[in-house]
């Protein structure tokens, strides 16, 4: 989508700085806040897809004046509502109105599940659509939904450098719209193709790009 969330060549918003030896949570409900949000995504009522679009999916004031785990929570909340787990009297009042809360996976197997992870790789089904060394064009699309696509490489021609392989479509998974899956691809661009004569001549940049994202150039 196009949201303040895309800011991949966005002037205007200053320097990235630094913290020196950041910590992984500045405040303790920043720790409780992505703890829920895990414990929650273990219910299997949405996916990774699903969470990121309810993190994005704001107004840019909205979205630019909050914190990152800012996101995180307000993206927990819209997906509990939306799916039943909690009315919006509830979470305005902080106070449980129904029955018990729904069993979540307990504290002493979340370790071993954080650390397995799971895998978005797909079995493949048939040939891929483009080959490494191949010239290839990011389609001028503007979904509404979830897309993993940058706006700044929209239009822009590149180069397949890799193919990685089979994975879930994010565009339809985080719409509930199935996997979908089909390849995605480590796509290169001339540092100069996408940012202008001013840029170096021998940088590149590298952008994975799934098969729908792309059209031969």
């Amino acid at each position: 989508m196009n949201g303040a969330h895309d800011l991949g060549g966005v002037d205007g918003f200053g320097p990235v700085l630094r913290e020196a030896d950041e910590p992984l949570f500045h405040h303790p409900w920043e720790r409780r806040a992505f703890a829920v949000t895990l414990a929650a995504g273990m219910l299997g009522r949405w996916n990774i897809d699903m969470a990121r679009f309810a993190r994005e999916d704001t107004s840019p004031v909205t979205y630019l004046n909050a914190t990152y785990y800012e996101h995180w929570l307000r993206g927990l909340e819209r997906l509990l509502v939306e799916r039943g787990l909690v009315g919006a009297a509830e979470l305005a009042s902080g106070r449980a109105e129904g029955p018990g809360p729904v069993p979540a996976m307990p504290a002493e197997r979340v370790p071993a599940a954080l650390a397995r992870g799971g895998s978005a790789m797909r079995p493949a089904t048939g040939p891929a659509k483009f080959r490494p060394g191949q010239a290839v064009r990011v389609r001028n699309l503007h979904p509404r939904g979830h897309t993993r696509m940058p706006r700044y490489c929209r239009g822009q021609v590149g180069t397949i450098e890799r193919d990685h392989g089979v994975f879930v479509f994010p565009d339809t998974n985080a719409a509930g719209r199935g996997e979908a899956p089909q390849r995605c691809y480590a796509v290169g661009f001339a540092a100069r193709t996408l940012w202008g004569p001013e840029a170096s001549p021998v940088d590149r940049v590298m952008v994975d790009l799934w098969d729908d994202y792309l059209e031969a150039a």
